[in-house]
């Protein structure tokens, strides 16, 4: 059974049940995944462009949107216009899929991984994972990248706060640390 039926079948009724809720369309879920990566050197070398937007495609199976400065900023030499970034926005069957895909294979893969921070929840129960290296994916062919870049991933829910986000998240299996930063096993050891 895939995440997305996990989630309908058992989650989202649990999720109910824990939150109080009358109506099954009121229980939070998961609205879109966005996985963006800033790249100050694309200004320079459009050839950085071409390359990280092959591995974004290959990681999200999707082709990502070139994101655009909105203003010039002076201090980096960057003029309104100029590319900044890629940007894929990733929904339905393919969000669930890179959820999976994050949550049992990615997080566990990630050097020194201790559990997602508690702490990157933005009060609207959205929840966003900066990811170091974009090696950890295994559709990046190692031999091929030309320097190592990290990617954002922005998890958007229909939460109303961030309990509920966490709370959604926990039941879809992302590994959360438990108090004070700690992973769950050195807390319940101490």
């Amino acid at each position: 059974m895939n995440l997305e039926e996990q989630y309908q079948k058992e989650i989202a009724p649990k999720l109910m049940k824990e939150l109080g809720y009358q109506n099954h369309l009121a229980v939070p879920r998961v609205l879109k995944i966005i996985l963006n990566a800033g790249l100050k050197e694309a200004v320079s070398d459009k050839k950085v462009l071409e390359n990280v937007s092959a591995q974004l495609a290959a990681i999200s199976g999707q082709k990502p949107k070139v994101t655009r400065a909105k203003r010039a900023i002076a201090g980096f030499k960057i003029r309104a216009g100029d590319a900044v970034g890629l940007a894929v926005v990733l929904r339905k069957k393919r969000m669930y899929n890179f959820l999976e895909k994050l949550i049992k294979i990615i997080l566990p893969r990630i050097r020194d991984f201790r559990g997602l921070s508690p702490e990157a929840f933005d009060g609207q129960g959205n929840y966003t994972l900066g990811i170091a290296e974009q090696i950890v994916f295994p559709e990046i062919d190692f031999s091929k990248i030309d320097k190592i870049r990290g990617l954002e991933v922005v998890i958007v829910t229909t939460a109303k706060n961030d309990q509920e986000g966490k709370k959604l998240l926990e039941f879809l299996g992302a590994p959360f640390a438990g108090a004070q930063g700690k992973p769950r096993e050195e807390q319940v050891s101490s």
